[in-house]
Order: C-alpha cells, then structure tokens, then sequence
C-alpha cells in the first residue's frame, strides 16, 4: 500500500467529490437549521449555526480544491502527494463533524455524517500510502479527537457570550473563543508537523495542549459552577493534559526521536 499512487489518485478524487459534497450538503442545511434554532427560542445558536456552518463550508470546499492538487501530484508521482491529501481530508474531517451537532439536537437529519466518515477514511488512506508508523499514526488520531473537541469549545464559546448576563462570566467565554481555534489550529500543525518528522513538532504539541488546556479549562469551570452539572467544555482540556503528559515522558521522546531519524 505504501508508496502507491494509483490508489492515492483514487482517494484523491473521492477528495475532490468530497468537496464538492460539502459544498451542497452545507448549503442545503444551512438556513433550515438557522430557522429551527429560532423556532426553539435558541437564537444564540441560530448565530452560531450561521457563523460556524458558513466557516466549515469555505474550509470544506478550500479543501476539495487542494485534493485537485494532490490528484495532480499522484498522476506526477510526485513524493509530496500523500502529505497534502492528508492535510485536505483533516480539515474535511472537521468541517464533516461539527454539523452534525445541530441538526442532532433538534431533530433534524445530520448528512455532514457521510463527509465526516469519507474524510476520515481519505485521512487513513494517506498515512497508509504514505508508510507512516502506526505508532505515530495512533498518536495523531488522538491529537486530532484534541483538535476537533478544541475546535468545538471555541464553537459554543459563541453561543455561551451572548446567553449569559453581561459581566465577568460572558466575558470570560468572549476571551477564550479564539484562544480554543488557535489551539485546534495548533493541534492540526503538530499533526502534520508529526508525521513529516519534523524535530519542531514536540514543541508544538506542548503548545497545542497548553492553547487547549488554557482555553478549556476557565470556561469549563465557569460552566460547572454556573449550571451545576459538568461541561463538555472540559474535554479538550482534560484531553489535551493527557497528551501533554505523554508528550513529556521520556518513552514518547524516544520514540519520536526514533522516527526523525528513520525520516
């Protein structure tokens, strides 16, 4: 499987249709769920729908045109292929999940389902054809469910802003929503950082945990003391901790330092 372009061009196209995908699927669900966020007295989430869905869709469809690049590079054999089809179906794999949040908690059906689990296939398919070790490949599907549940803290941060009383607390969830999309931004570069070899990449994964953790926690804990019970909020962080101790055990630094060489 490593090394092989035919299969890779295969993928790539799926990446391409994948796109385009999103492109309609976003489009075909985007007002509906606006209106019944409305309908059900959560215009918080109205906003957010229309800000975030917006956002995923132009990620989405960026990242069916980069899938024509690595389609290209396949055709070529050209080594760098694999890597870009690898960042393309991450930010698929995105811009498939969150959506189906939504619709889920209104009733509604969640088709961005089906470009989530294409894209996620898409993001194997590259690791494989690229000969990634399934160590390294283990640690960025845990890096990447951070960078996903980071990116979603920054999501309901939104919301969370303009339903509670103006004062200390929606300021505080005001304060943390970008810090949380830089921190998923951060956890996406230490994957691809990982899987290059790169020797910068511990670095920039104790970054990503800290961004996560430093965005995750205050709102977390503001949360549970405002509605009493726990807070989805505290996933990212408390995630993000984890790896942040394996990160820093000298096993996993020897490991890493093992694939740069072999790299």
């Amino acid at each position: 499987m490593k090394n092989n372009t035919k299969l890779g061009a295969a993928l790539a196209i799926v990446g391409i249709l994948t796109g385009l995908l999103v492109l309609f699927i976003m489009a075909s669900i985007y007002q509906i769920n606006i209106d019944a966020k409305i309908a059900g007295e959560r215009p918080d989430e109205a906003v957010t729908v229309r800000i975030v869905f917006a956002l995923l869709g132009w990620l989405g469809v960026a990242a069916g045109a980069l899938w024509v690049v690595v389609l290209y590079g396949f055709l070529k054999r050209e080594r760098w292929a694999w890597f870009w089809g690898l960042v393309a179906a991450t930010v698929q794999i995105l811009a498939g999940f969150f959506p189906i949040i939504p619709p889920s908690s209104v009733g509604l059906p969640a088709p961005t389902m089906w470009i989530f689990l294409i894209a996620s296939v898409l993001w194997f398919g590259m690791l494989v054809i690229g000969g990634v070790s399934w160590k390294i490949i283990a640690l960025a599907f845990v890096s990447g469910l951070a960078y996903v549940l980071t990116f979603i803290d920054g999501v309901g941060a939104i919301s969370r802003t303009q339903t509670e009383a103006e004062g200390f607390i929606s300021s505080m969830y005001a304060m943390s929503q970008m810090v949380n999309w830089w921190g998923a931004a951060a956890w996406a570069v230490f994957i691809f950082a990982l899987i290059k070899a790169k020797p910068w990449a511990l670095p920039v994964g104790i970054f990503a945990a800290a961004m996560s953790m430093f965005g995750g926690f205050p709102v977390g804990v503001t949360d549970v003391i405002v509605k009493g019970r726990f807070s989805m909020f505290l996933a990212a962080p408390i995630l993000s901790s984890g790896l942040l101790i394996y990160l820093l055990l000298p096993p996993t630094r020897k490991m890493l330092a093992a694939w740069n060489d072999s790299n």
